[in-house]
């Protein structure tokens, strides 16, 4: 299979399978990201997240990775924005879009091995380290070798179209064939400083100007957000340094100085 093919399949399915989700929420237009695997990225990765998997950990002969973003409609981002609480269509979308991830991973997989392509996909969410808090495969890190997009002071990934939405991934067999773009910052704070509504807007201060990033502070948070919707499973969610800002649907820094290249962390 042609690289060139098996960019444009896994773009078509993905952005099919995203038009016509199960549950009633809605997305703008899904970014996929491609890479080859960057063993020093990863190494690196490794080192500050104790734990974390490796491409070939997860698919023997890994060669290439997969990023994709699915962004929330605006007016799930609205609605949480607006909201004192957690809005119920955000909580709604966390569950629903979990769901997409999975099935959009699993038919992909089934996809490309129709195709002689080895595909292996981790659980969009709640594979993490209990006690560190730490994902043991980061998709916003994997979204970022991809050039999908790059952290932000909210611990968030950036992406052309904002933060205000879920990421998935796989990891390939095949090299995509693609270099991904040279990392550039969408943080406006990392940009210029002249940002930080994100720490404005977490209830629990968990966020900080340092950079520094309160786990358990979070997660106690999402936690008790997650028991009022029983009616939801798996509901640990929050979302407010996500939206209500400038980076919430969009890439801020775009025009703004295309040359820079610092990453934020």
């Amino acid at each position: 299979m042609r690289q060139i093919e098996l960019r444009q399949l896994i773009e078509a399915e993905v952005r099919r399978i995203t038009a016509h989700p199960d549950g009633g929420t809605s997305y703008r237009e899904p970014l996929v990201g491609f890479s080859g695997i960057d063993d020093a990225a990863f190494a690196e990765l490794c080192r500050s997240v104790p734990g974390h998997l490796t491409p070939e950990r997860l698919l023997p002969g890994a060669r290439g990775l997969v990023s994709y973003f699915l962004p929330f409609a605006e007016n799930v981002v609205l609605a949480n924005a607006r909201s004192a609480r957690v809005a119920r269509e955000w909580a709604t979308a966390y569950v629903e879009t979990n769901r997409l991830l999975a099935s959009i991973g699993e038919r992909l997989i089934a996809t490309l091995a129709g195709h002689g392509v080895r595909a292996v996909a981790e659980a969009p969410t709640h594979a993490f380290d209990k006690q560190r808090l730490t994902a043991k495969w980061s998709h916003k890190s994997i979204a970022c070798m991809t050039g999908l997009g790059s952290f932000g002071l909210n611990s968030l990934v950036i992406t052309d179209a904002g933060c205000a939405g879920r990421f998935g991934s796989l990891v390939l067999d095949i090299d995509p064939g693609i270099l991904a773009p040279p990392p550039r910052t969408r943080c406006l704070y990392f940009h210029d400083g002249s940002c930080g509504l994100c720490v404005m807007r977490c209830p629990v201060s968990a966020l900080s100007r340092d950079t520094s990033f309160d786990r358990q502070a979070c997660y106690r948070r999402l936690k008790e957000t997650g028991a009022r919707f029983t009616d939801l499973p798996h509901t640990n969610v929050c979302g407010k340094c996500s939206v209500g800002l400038p980076c919430s649907l969009r890439d801020p820094v775009q025009g703004l100085n295309p040359g820079l290249a610092h990453t934020g962390r």
